[in-house]
């Protein structure tokens, strides 16, 4: 069954690449402009320094340090502290990346990193305070309101599912002394670049998926804004954006599109894993339960403005 939906899929991609092929080549201009000018000049850099900062071992000290304090508001052991920030601050796909990372170089139990990659796995404070704020609706004032919508749900999700947990990192057991190389910094360099190809693909594919589904003859722009938004996020808001919807609505729906990710956030996440083994049900399921709370704090903020 698998198989013959792939195959469907993937015909229908070529059909309309040859029957489109105005549309797919704007489509997959756009995806690229995204990562060339979005994703390549902000996350490289951490992707480089995140394998540098993992391997060399110069974090370790630090994080256990930070745990003696952390421990007590947030399961969470130390060598889960780093992925937990970043993945808040720099944004997806990182968290996920850095959480496998630590679990394949050893630092982070495989439990662990099952468990915490749902959490830290969310879209970065800077394209939604200058794309999805101040570009697209031109409300920068949301902006702390809107980073509670979106971080508090997977973080409280996160604490419930794991309240009675205590995580132990390796780096717990053995201490290693820190160091730094250029053989280790030309490998953080290859790495990051591998993996910002990886997403770039995926990218530039579901835009062109995300332009396919404006085809799909629907009456209703809400349930249209929905298939995009869900299909890819960037094209989702912009598809909202420009549907003239009433910001009551406008903003829930971009709040419950940015908190899931899209499909094409799934398929970068289930790239940047998959060398782990984990199972991305388990994320598939926190994504969808902080996507109706995100939707639903949304709608109880636009109805108190």
């Amino acid at each position: 069954m698998k198989k013959i939906f792939c195959i469907t899929i993937l015909t229908f991609f070529l059909f309309y690449i040859l029957g489109f092929p105005e549309e797919s080549v704007q489509a997959a201009a756009f995806g690229l402009n995204l990562w060339y000018e979005k994703m390549l000049p902000t996350l490289l850099p951490f992707s480089i320094l995140s394998y540098i900062l993992i391997h060399s071992g110069l974090l370790d000290n630090f994080a256990q340090k930070a745990h003696r304090f952390l421990k007590h508001l947030f399961p969470i052991s130390s060598a889960g502290i780093y992925p937990l920030t970043a993945g808040l601050l720099f944004g997806f796909p990182l968290g996920s990346k850095i959480t496998a990372d630590l679990v394949l170089s050893g630092k982070m139990s495989r439990e662990e990193g099952q468990r915490l990659f749902c959490a830290c796995n969310n879209i970065s404070p800077m394209f939604i305070g200058s794309f999805l704020l101040n570009e697209t609706l031109q409300r920068p004032e949301l902006r702390l309101a809107t980073y509670l919508i979106l971080y508090v749900p997977p973080l409280a999700l996160y604490m419930i599912w794991n309240r009675n947990r205590r995580f132990r990192s390796s780096a717990d057991k053995s201490k290693k002394t820190a160091s730094m190389n250029f053989q280790l910094i030309d490998a953080g360099i290859m790495n990051g670049f591998e993996t910002l190809a990886k997403l770039g693909g995926y990218i530039v594919m579901f835009a062109i998926l995300a332009q396919m589904t404006t085809l799909i003859p629907v009456s209703s722009p809400v349930l249209k804004c929905l298939m995009i938004g869900f299909t890819e996020i960037t094209n989702g808001i912009s598809y909202t954006a420009g549907q003239n919807l009433d910001f009551s609505l406008a903003y829930p729906l971009m709040m419950a599109y940015t908190a899931f990710g899209g499909l094409s956030g799934f398929a970068q996440t289930a790239s940047m894993v998959k060398d782990t083994g984990f199972s991305m049900i388990p994320y598939l399921l926190i994504k969808l339960l902080a996507t109706a709370l995100s939707f639903g704090l949304a709608l109880l903020l636009v109805h108190t403005l």
